[in-house]
């Protein structure tokens, strides 16, 4: 495992674009059963490609650990890179899952967004993946199928 270089380093400066090479990993320490693992990010930020407008939503990480976890912080200048990063809602979510993936190979992973209104809509994302040839291939394809069946009612955030 790589040295984690961010945790308790009070000098750290704030990306001024996309970086996933910001993201840091640290041994899962119990690989003898499976978890759950939530992070809610309540203050995401990004742009909009087209009109370069602020966008604001809550990202929610979730996944289930293999040999690797990400640590918070990184994961945290990680999103907060996205900032001046121009991308749609669904681009985000799916690259966040991307970048986690290629970082953790977890055995289960979901990423979800719940972007603030403009124009009077809002858009929530989601996308997910379980480990090819393991039984959370099969979790990840009933909880996508499954995903917003009972959608919660919307009182403009």
């Amino acid at each position: 495992m790589e040295k984690l270089t961010l945790l308790g380093n009070n000098g750290v400066t704030y990306a001024g674009g996309y970086n996933p090479g910001i993201l840091e990993v640290f041994e899962n320490k119990h690989r003898g059963h499976d978890y759950f693992v939530k992070f809610n990010c309540p203050e995401f930020t990004g742009l909009c490609p087209v009109t370069g407008q602020p966008d604001f939503g809550t990202i929610i990480v979730a996944y289930v650990p293999d040999m690797k976890m990400v640590e918070s912080k990184s994961l945290k200048l990680y999103l907060f890179s996205f900032r001046n990063h121009g991308a749609f809602h669904e681009d985000c979510v799916n690259l966040i899952m991307k970048d986690l993936i290629t970082l953790m190979e977890p055995k289960y992973i979901e990423v979800q967004g719940k972007f603030l209104p403009r124009g009077g809509i809002s858009i929530d994302p989601y996308c997910n993946c379980g480990k090819a040839g393991t039984r959370w291939e099969e979790v990840a394809w009933k909880r996508l199928a499954e995903h917003d069946m009972y959608p919660e009612k919307v009182d403009n955030r």
